[in-house]
């Protein structure tokens, strides 16, 4: 069995979405400051706290009822709004700094996660089943550093078995804690960001458009694989996108 050329560049262009730079690089273009060198130096006070606050705040997204939006796939996404929604929440981030995060996150986390539900309708997904949101929440574990990131479509596929292993019980708060370990990554490197000095309220707003952006794109490669995947099944799908080449 083979997919038309149409659907072939669709999963290239979904796999060039899924392996570019990761977020602290998008920072970089932000801040102007190598946010990887600068997380090993976070302070410990603020490394150790990130943890609790990342599951509190996908915990919180979980539970604000982001779903309730008209179940109806293939209905085309919108993002400004979105983005308009996190930037004034980064504002307020970047003007208190971490202190703002605890405050800051959980509203962000719905309104990403809202977005990532809008562009999962998109692609026919039926966002009122249970497989749907937990697919929606598996974006925000997608485009985060680990051993096997370093081939991306191992990583892609790996993150995405883990997440259901997990997901096994069909508990969505079992996969929020597994997914929070892997988010956290991303909020420690908004949250080095925003101690960057003077970086301010214009500054956050910016760290959180960078923020939506980026798993805006992850869910939009992630849902593009998961639409083709139920057109020529899985299998040929995941065998299909190892073999396309790497494109930034």
């Amino acid at each position: 069995m083979t997919i038309s050329e149409s659907d072939l560049g669709e999963l290239q262009t979904a796999k060039s979405l899924l392996e570019n730079p990761g977020f602290a690089a998008k920072l970089t273009n932000v801040v102007g400051a190598p946010i990887e060198y600068a997380l090993e130096h976070l302070p410990e006070s603020v490394a150790s706290s990130i943890g609790s606050v990342t599951q509190s705040a996908l915990e919180k997204a979980l539970d604000a009822a982001v779903f309730t939006m008209k179940d109806a796939p293939g209905e085309e996404s919108s993002s400004l709004w979105h983005k308009a929604g996190v930037a004034v929440t980064g504002g307020v981030g970047g003007f208190f700094g971490f202190a703002g995060l605890g405050v800051e996150l959980p509203i962000s986390t719905s309104i990403m996660l809202r977005s990532i539900a809008d562009i999962a309708r998109s692609h026919g997904e039926r966002i009122d089943s249970d497989e749907a949101k937990a697919a929606c929440l598996a974006v925000f574990a997608l485009g985060g550093p680990s051993e096997s990131d370093d081939g991306s479509d191992a990583g892609y596929y790996a993150v995405r078995a883990a997440l259901s292993k997990a997901m096994s019980d069909g508990s969505l708060v079992k996969l929020v804690v597994v997914i929070a370990e892997r988010f956290g990554v991303q909020v420690g490197e908004k949250a080095m960001a925003q101690l960057v000095p003077a970086i301010g309220a214009a500054g956050g707003a910016l760290i959180n458009l960078a923020f939506i952006d980026h798993f805006q794109d992850m869910a939009r490669g992630h849902f593009a694989v998961r639409k083709l995947e139920r057109r020529y099944g899985e299998a040929l799908i995941q065998r299909i996108y190892r073999e396309l080449p790497a494109r930034g």
